[in-house]
């Protein structure tokens, strides 16, 4: 049972921690403290029920028909590519602190947080990816209780990093909130998308 717990929770965690769209989401949340942590609640909500849905069948589903994951591949690259080139914008604008300020304060409503990200998160065909069909893929191999284990174990990476994620970035504001910063944060969301764009599209041509 703890095998399988441990192999859950550093499988979900490689999966989960290299800066994606919802990583990116949580720390401009967190970079603004507008409500960060129920943006990473709803982050980690989704990904628990995506990762019972793929190793509880769903992976097997989508396995069965190559149509589907190439056509879910293709809709994760342009999402990745969109993500990116409001990154490289974003950067390229560098408003200044007081109209960022003034923007920020614009967007503070609960309401625009949640469907910000739920957006984010379940209008991304790379999170099916990664939470249905990797995750699901492995967890399918086992059986009974150690599938529940390691379920678990993808589950907890997952609240674990986005609520550390939220604090930190809030706590490193003063410092993360300089143009500067954001700056350099936004270039290297935008250079990190386009990576992983690249890597789908080369999974589609193998």
């Amino acid at each position: 049972m703890f095998s399988p717990l441990l192999q859950g929770l550093f499988l979900g965690a490689s999966m989960i921690i290299p800066i994606g769209a919802q990583n990116s989401h949580i720390l401009n949340q967190g970079i603004k403290k507008n409500h960060h942590f129920l943006a990473a609640s709803i982050c980690m909500l989704c990904d628990v029920t995506l990762i019972a849905l793929g190793v509880f069948g769903g992976a097997q589903l989508i396995a069965t028909s190559p149509t589907l994951v190439t056509v879910i591949s293709w809709a994760g690259i342009i999402f990745l590519l969109t993500y990116a080139s409001l990154s490289f914008r974003q950067a390229w604008l560098n408003n200044s602190t007081s109209e960022q300020n003034a923007a920020d304060k614009a967007h503070k409503k609960p309401g625009l947080v949640i469907v910000s990200t739920l957006a984010v998160t379940l209008l991304n065909p790379h999170v099916y990816l990664d939470t249905v069909l990797v995750l699901g893929s492995v967890g399918g191999q086992f059986q009974g209780n150690e599938k529940i284990a390691f379920a678990l174990g993808t589950m907890l990476a997952s609240m674990l990093w986005f609520y550390s994620l939220a604090g930190a970035a809030a706590k490193m504001s003063p410092w993360l909130n300089q143009a500067k910063v954001r700056r350099v944060i936004d270039i290297l969301v935008g250079l990190i998308m386009c990576a992983i764009a690249w890597s789908l599209f080369n999974s589609l041509t193998i």
